[in-house]
């Protein structure tokens, strides 16, 4: 069981890591292609925040967006890999300001080739965030399976 679930963590986090190490290699000064693709949903995602919310949204650095992205694959895919909750936590929150913000399905019309692409591929991304919660539920129960043991008591003479 402890290969075949090393080997599990690894699979899974090879998505991430491949994917972080891919776009360090691309970032360059304007922030490589991920930016360039990134600040036309940034813009759109702004202009409905600050209409739904009345306050006007600051500008996000999409360089420096795009570093928390690199960081945030990289170190919770290898802290993941060992098993670690942390790096699930990091995974997740990389998820969770990625997902909706890359596969904006929401903004196209259901007739449109754009939508149902983007629709898959935000539906697939959402089954690896419920994948890492379910890892963090695992992870958790066995936890507290481990403390609720009771300890051997010594016998009186």
């Amino acid at each position: 069981m402890g290969f075949t679930s090393f080997m599990g963590r690894v699979l899974f986090a090879s998505v991430f890591i491949l994917s972080a190490w891919q776009m360090f290699n691309e970032f360059d000064a304007s922030g490589g292609p991920f930016a360039k693709e990134l600040i036309p949903k940034l813009t759109v995602m702004r202009k409905n925040l600050s209409s739904k919310l009345g306050v006007e949204v600051p500008n996000i650095d999409v360089q420096y967006f795009v570093t928390t992205i690199i960081v945030l694959k990289g170190l919770g895919g290898i802290l993941f890999v060992f098993g670690s909750a942390f790096g699930s936590f990091l995974l997740l929150l990389h998820q969770a300001l990625t997902v909706p913000l890359l596969y904006d399905f929401y903004n196209y019309k259901p007739n449109g080739p754009e939508y149902s692409l983007l629709l898959n591929d935000f539906v697939q991304n959402t089954a690896l965030f419920g994948a890492l919660l379910f890892f963090i539920g695992m992870k958790n129960s066995i936890l507290k399976r481990q403390l609720k043991k009771k300890a051997p008591k010594t016998k009186t003479t």
